[in-house]
């Protein structure tokens, strides 16, 4: 499978380089500018990120790019570019002109095939505080702007036998507005992919894979019943058939009913699946408990030691189905060494090893869209293939402050009537996430002639594609105003509902 290496120099837009090639149906992979894998025949080109760092700082992330150029075609953005123009002995220095934000190319050989299909004044997003002064020798300018002489440039015929080029913008970012034409100039047209990885061939290649790695053994899995978990479910399953046993846990802090309606999606999907009813164990670990860290490692505590009980009921299972996701691994093997801080309830620390199981991460390679893509390839409901993003420690931390059950059930049926609203409505599937929070504030209301003293329930609904960044989603003020309405006459408890309008960053799409 023909693929494109990403090499990270810590750059913030790492992943949305690897997005943009993946929406060319061409697998790609990121590695750590210092752990870059052996260059075999299916490697098709490199993509060198941007950075934080500067190519001028003693302690400057350095590569020694001889291992590339030459033998494939290569590509620097930003620091990327930088490091290749100091590496063959180009100047690169502190720019007196930085460039930050909108600036307009002016490309120098239109003809060239990086440009192609591309107005010779493109908009780009320019981010760096370094700047190329002067080219190696045997390198040549392609394009500046108005504040740099060399926004874009390539080796001269000759000087390599594979292509190399560099620019000081960032093609991956939505401002660069031909940029996708770009970086799709660069992999397939210079690169030669081919742009035939498609979530079909996905799926054969996975199944197959699974077959051969799991071989007769079984495999025990817990679901979530959310997109990632359901889609490594339904892969393995079609490898393996009833050989795969998954378990759903009620930890009495899933949404209205969800515990009895996602059991019946997944039988109905033919999966072999049991219920484990827990509330009342993570209601009496959690009283009394508000420090949100807290109840992340008691949710998490309680996660395993039901997942210990059930792996030692099926003794005969010898692998452990997980949904990790790519960004997951990437956060593990990050340019800074493996992430510092991981959300409590995701450590399962030695779980695998205590229990001697093997782990099978079917969907490891792949970003949160292009698992539902795959979800789709595999027919798995709608209702379950276009839920939205729920936390593991579920509506634990959508409660700020303790957690009793009549508050949980408060919440419950707030949420079930925002939710549903927005189905009814036809706003679900235009919002990536939604939900109720209740918070540990209570103010005056007037009911009939009654004054109140009672809770107040935030709404949030944000607009994202992986959960990286959001933007508040703009809802209707008329369908705001009725669900204010339904939830304060129909939920007991609530006397007033407030709209969430913060964007991430700077907040988080959870409130805890």
């Amino acid at each position: 499978m023909e693929k494109i290496l990403i090499l990270d120099f810590g750059s913030q837009y790492t992943q949305l380089i690897a997005r943009r090639v993946r929406e060319m149906n061409v697998f790609c992979e990121i590695f750590p500018f210092n752990k870059m894998p052996d260059l075999t025949p299916d490697v098709k080109g490199v993509i060198l990120s941007g950075s934080p760092f500067s190519v001028k700082q003693p302690d400057a992330l350095r590569l020694d790019l001889d291992r590339i150029a030459g033998r494939l075609a290569l590509l620097g953005i930003c620091y990327g570019a930088q490091l290749t123009a100091d590496f063959y002995g180009g100047e690169v220095a502190r720019s007196e002109k930085r460039e930050y934000g909108k600036a307009w190319l002016a490309q120098q050989d239109t003809a060239d095939p990086f440009f192609a299909q591309t107005s010779p004044h493109a908009q780009v997003w320019m981010s760096h505080g370094d700047t190329i002064l002067r080219l190696p020798e045997g390198f040549e300018a392609l394009a500046s702007t108005e504040s740099i002489p060399v926004a874009a440039f390539r080796a001269a015929a000759g000087r390599f036998a594979a292509p190399v080029y560099g620019i000081q913008f960032h093609p991956e970012v939505y401002h660069s507005l031909e940029g996708f034409q770009i970086l799709r100039n660069f992999v397939l047209g210079i690169c030669g992919c081919s742009g035939d990885w498609t979530p079909a061939h996905f799926v054969e290649e996975t199944v197959a894979a699974l077959r051969e790695k799991i071989g007769p053994e079984k495999v025990i899995m817990a679901l979530s019943g959310g997109v990632d978990s359901t889609v490594a479910a339904t892969l393995l399953h079609r490898a393996i058939g009833d050989r795969l046993f998954c378990f759903f846990i009620d930890n009495g802090l899933l949404r209205k009913n969800e515990f009895e309606t996602v059991l019946d999606s997944y039988q109905h999907m033919g999966l072999h699946i049991e219920g484990v009813d827990a509330k009342q164990r993570f209601y009496d670990a959690l009283r009394s408990v508000s420090n949100p860290e807290e109840k992340r490692k008691i949710i998490g505590r309680l996660f395993i030691e039901i997942f210990e009980e059930e792996s030692r009921a099926h003794s005969d299972c010898h692998w452990l189905g997980q949904g990790t996701i790519y960004p997951d691994v990437i956060e593990s093997i990050s340019v800074h060494g493996p992430s510092v801080t991981i959300k409590s309830h995701h450590n399962v620390g030695g779980l695998p090893e205590k229990l001697k199981l093997k782990i099978v991460e079917p969907l490891r390679m792949l970003f949160k869209d292009e698992v539902r893509r795959v979800g789709n390839e595999l027919d798995i409901p709608a209702t379950i293939l276009n839920r939205h993003p729920f936390p593991g420690p579920g509506l634990g931390i959508r409660i700020l402050g303790d957690i009793t059950p009549e508050k949980v059930q408060m919440l419950q049926e707030a949420d079930a009537i925002y939710v549903g609203k927005l189905k009814t409505s036809g706003l679900y599937d235009q919002v990536w996430q939604a939900g109720a929070i209740l918070l540990p504030i209570q103010s005056v209301g007037v009911m009939g002639d009654e004054r109140t003293y009672e809770q107040t329930v935030a709404l949030r609904a944000v607009n994202s594609t992986d959960g990286m960044t959001a933007e508040w989603s703009r809802l209707p003020h008329e369908f705001l105003a009725e669900v204010s309405s339904e939830i304060i006459n129909n939920v007991k408890g609530i006397n007033r509902v407030v709209y969430d309008i913060s964007t991430k960053p700077p907040a988080t799409i959870e409130w805890e």
